[in-house]
């Protein structure tokens, strides 16, 4: 099977970083928060956008019998 590199990197990257924190879901949360507070970082947030509804003739079929 082939494996592709970029993803194999990804996944060497995430388990070094959780590997620091004894993969602990908390403290890697709280490392986040952390590294988000520090100066030189700009936090972006958007106003919400309302959802756009699709016209049922123009949803797949499987949508449509969920729907009911």
């Amino acid at each position: 099977m082939w494996k592709d590199p970029i993803v194999n990197e990804t996944r060497q990257l995430r388990e070094q970083y959780a590997s620091q924190f004894a993969h602990d879901a908390d403290a890697i949360f709280q490392d986040i928060l952390r590294r988000q507070s520090m100066p030189g970082k700009k936090l972006v947030s958007f106003q919400p956008r309302r959802p756009v509804l699709t016209p049922a003739a123009a949803r797949p079929y499987s949508q449509q019998d969920a729907a009911r």
